[in-house]
This record gives structure tokens, C-alpha cells and sequence, in this order.
């Protein structure tokens, strides 16, 4: 099957569809032996011998999970680091990597795929996909402490924020809030490093567990901890709908669905 040049890279997890342009005009990419510096140029990946860099792009069956990251595990993959991978707690020899990743103290949610392209429209802030996740912070942050979450605070030359944020149930699946404890249920739309982390410290109250539960309409659900399991075609067909830049996809109730099913 043909396909754009520049798709396959993208598909294949070598760059995002507009770096892997960038390669292709910088001579980077060769066909059939014969550099392609033009865009436009269509190849068959089943048949056309793929070099970037002098290196084979193989492009795999693509496959799409949901694990449950465990607290102590990164999220990628790093062969310098003495640290426990998510990426291992799902069999087999896919190259799979993390599409929004969570940070080593974090647990929850992870979408993991070798789908280059679909993977970048879940994470680039540009197509405002939400992230939801439950926090046990310390205290009892008030209103107007609530209100600074969503106004927001410089930190470090960045405007962090939350796009929404609310006190929940002392009850939730993952335990209970202790005595001067929290859950708060906050919904961002990126995903600056820490972010949470850093917000809530700055407002005075520092998170002790962060979790994610949602990425745009893919539910953590009842999955266990350190658990995974393979998307249906279903769930596939609503990401990739989901994945378009916002004011060209009528506007959902997937947030208020998410909430609702996180609370049962």
C-alpha cells in the first residue's frame, strides 16, 4: 500500500510527521538506494527498502496498551539508567514507548504504541487532549487555594496551571485520605514536567500521591497495578477521531463521562 514518505517515518516512530519532513529535505532518507529530498514522494513499506541515516526503518505491526505504571518504574526506556522501565511490564519485542510519560514517583495511567504519529497528536499541546488525575495532597486546600491552581504561577521562566481542579471523596479505589489529607481530581491539557508536583508544593500543598486516571477518552478504569492490556478496535477508532486538532471534531462530554465512571 502506498503511502507519503513522510507518514511511514512518522508511523515507523522515527520523528513526528513535520521532523520527519525536515529529514527528508535535509537528504537524510533514502529509497530504493536513491536519496529523496523532495516531499511528496509515496513508497510502499512492505516492498521499498527504507534507509534514514543510513539505517533501515522497519515498520512494525502497530499495536496500542493501557498498563497501570507502578510507582518506582520510568516511563521509557534508558539503558544508562539503573531504574526499572514500564515498557518491560508488557511482553514481547514490540518497540513500544510511552505517548505522555509519567515521572518515577508517579503511577497510573500509560498509553504505550509504536505508533509514531498517533502518539505525537495524543501529546502536542496543540491538539488539547486532557489528562486526569487524582492527587493526595496534603492539608485541605481551601477555595481560593483552588482558584490559584487554575489561575496559575510562574515557576522556573513557565506559567504553571490547571485547566480544572476539585476536592473529592476522602474514598477513593486507590485508599483513603489520612488525617489532613486531600484527593484532589485535576485536569491539565499538558504536560510540563512535574507539573502538578510543582503547582501544588508552590500553593502549600505538597502532592504524596499522584495518579493518572484518564488521557483524553482512554479510562485507567479497574486495571490493577502493573497490569496491561491491548486496546480494542473500538478504542483505536475513537483515539484516532479524538486525535484531530481542536475545532474540527464537535466538542465531547468524554470529561464529564470520565468523571462519572472514575466516581462509581
Amino acid at each position: 500500500m502506498m503511502e507519503r514518505l513522510q507518514k511511514i517515518l512518522a508511523q515507523a516512530g522515527i520523528a513526528s510527521r513535520r521532523r520527519a519532513e525536515e529529514m527528508i529535505l535535509a537528504g537524510r532518507v533514502r529509497v530504493n538506494g536513491q536519496v529523496v529530498n523532495k516531499l511528496g514522494a509515496q513508497v510502499d513499506p512492505a516492498r521499498d527498502k527504507i534507509l534514514v541515516d543510513n539505517q533501515p526503518v522497519v515498520v512494525e505491526t502497530k499495536a496500542y496498551f493501557l498498563l497501570y505504571k507502578p510507582r518506582g518504574y520510568i516511563s521509557d526506556r534508558d539503558d544508562t539508567a539503573e531504574y526499572k522501565t514500564a515498557l518491560d511490564l508488557v511482553p514481547g519485542n514490540l518497540r513500544l514507548f510511552a505517548a505522555g510519560r509519567l515521572d518515577m514517583n508517579s503511577e497510573g495511567l500509560l498509553f504505550l504504541t509504536n505508533d509514531g504519529e498517533l502518539a505525537n497528536r495524543l501529546t502536542h499541546p496543540r491538539y488539547e487532549h486532557e489528562k486526569e488525575y487524582l492527587a493526595l495532597v496534603f492539608g485541605a486546600p481551601d477555595d481560593k487555594t483552588l482558584e490559584r491552581f487554575v489561575r496559575g504561577i510562574p515557576y522556573e521562566g513557565e506559567w504553571l496551571r490547571a485547566d480544572t481542579v476539585a476536592r473529592t471523596g476522602r474514598h477513593q479505589q486507590f485508599g483513603e485520605a489520612g488525617r489532613d489529607e486531600t484527593w484532589l481530581r485535576i485536569v491539565l491539557h499538558e504536560g510540563k514536567k512535574r507539573q502538578i508536583r510543582h503547582l501544588s508544593a508552590a500553593l502549600g500543598h505538597p502532592v504524596k500521591r499522584l495518579i493518572r486516571v484518564r488521557i483524553g477518552p482512554l479510562l485507567l478504569g479497574k486495571l490493577q497495578v502493573g497490569k496491561w492490556r491491548k486496546l480494542t478496535g473500538d478504542e483505536v477508532a475513537q483515539l484516532r477521531k479524538q486525535a484531530q486538532p481542536r475545532g474540527t471534531r464537535k466538542t465531547s462530554n468524554v470529561k464529564r463521562q470520565a468523571s462519572n465512571v472514575e466516581r462509581k
